[in-house]
Formats: structure tokens, C-alpha cells, sequence
């Protein structure tokens, strides 16, 4: 079985992205309770259909299937909500990956970066540009964000 470590956090206003890469996104739940999301994601040429666990603090088992671009096209159509859209920039940072997500439509103007970890415990120097930690507020899981827009809650915040 797969595990997903990952840590999230709001990103600050004034970020410019300069990433390394950057890849569009489009993605859509097939399935998403609070036991397990089941995901269909397009990005460049490459689609993905990936099963993920409830989370336990920030892990939660993963597993993730690629899969034909075309099939994906067809089980967003199936999606329970809205699908999301986004840009990930994929940036380095003191020898770790980070992806930052830059949201479109209904999430405009909310921008999260994400890193795996190869344990909880690991430690990470934080860029300069991360602002609070939401690693456990369930509202900027993606598929929540799919339910609940972040502009129907941002002013609420």
C-alpha cells in the first residue's frame, strides 16, 4: 500500500511564481466522503485515477492508476461536483519539491503549496512565501473544494 505524507499551506499574496515547471489541471470526484475520495485527473497529456483513504493527521493510504486521457475526459462527465481547475508549479526549495497550486473558476484567487514528506515527523525549512499551515482543516482538500468553493468562504474566514 501507498502512503501520502503531505503538508499544506496557504500561500502569500504577493507570491510570483517561479517554477522550475508548470502543468494545467483538471480534475473531478467520482466519489468523496469522509472515508475515501476517488479522483480522476487530467494534466498535460497524462491522466490519473487515484483512490485516497480517509486522512489520519496528515497521512492517508494512496494508490493511483494511469490511465487513458480520453477515459478521464468521460469520468469527469460522472463527477459528483464541479470539477477543479488549477496550476501547479512545481518549485525547488532547500533539496524538496514543492507544488504549488494556483486555482481557477470557482477556487480563483486561493493558492496552496503542497510537500511530501518521507515521514510525519520529517522536518522542513518553509519558503518564504508560505504563509499558515491547513494540513488538517479539511476545507482546502481538494475535494472539498470541489463541494464548497472557495468563493463561497473566503470572506468567512
Amino acid at each position: 500500500m501507498a502512503v501520502e505524507i503531505e503538508r499544506k499551506f496557504l500561500v502569500k499574496a504577493d507570491f510570483v511564481p517561479d517554477s522550475d515547471s508548470q502543468i494545467e489541471i483538471i480534475q473531478a470526484y467520482l466519489c468523496a466522503d469522509p472515508e475515501r475520495t476517488v479522483r480522476v485527473r487530467i494534466g498535460g497529456d497524462n491522466a490519473f485515477l487515484t483512490i485516497k483513504s480517509k486522512p489520519e493527521g496528515i497521512s492517508r493510504a494512496e494508490f493511483e492508476y494511469e490511465i487513458p486521457v480520453e477515459d478521464a475526459r468521460q469520468m469527469i462527465g460522472l463527477a459528483v461536483w464541479p470539477a477543479i481547475e488549477k496550476v501547479r508549479h512545481l518549485i525547488d526549495f532547500d533539496g524538496k519539491k514543492w507544488e504549488v497550486d494556483v486555482f481557477s473558476g470557482a477556487n480563483a484567487g486561493l493558492i496552496i503549496a503542497e510537500i511530501e514528506l518521507s515521514n510525519a515527523d520529517e522536518v522542513v525549512r518553509l519558503p518564504d512565501w508560505v504563509a499558515e499551515e491547513v494540513s488538517e482543516d479539511r476545507r482546502f482538500h481538494n475535494s472539498c473544494l470541489a463541494q464548497n468553493p472557495y468563493c463561497e468562504w473566503k470572506n468567512d474566514r
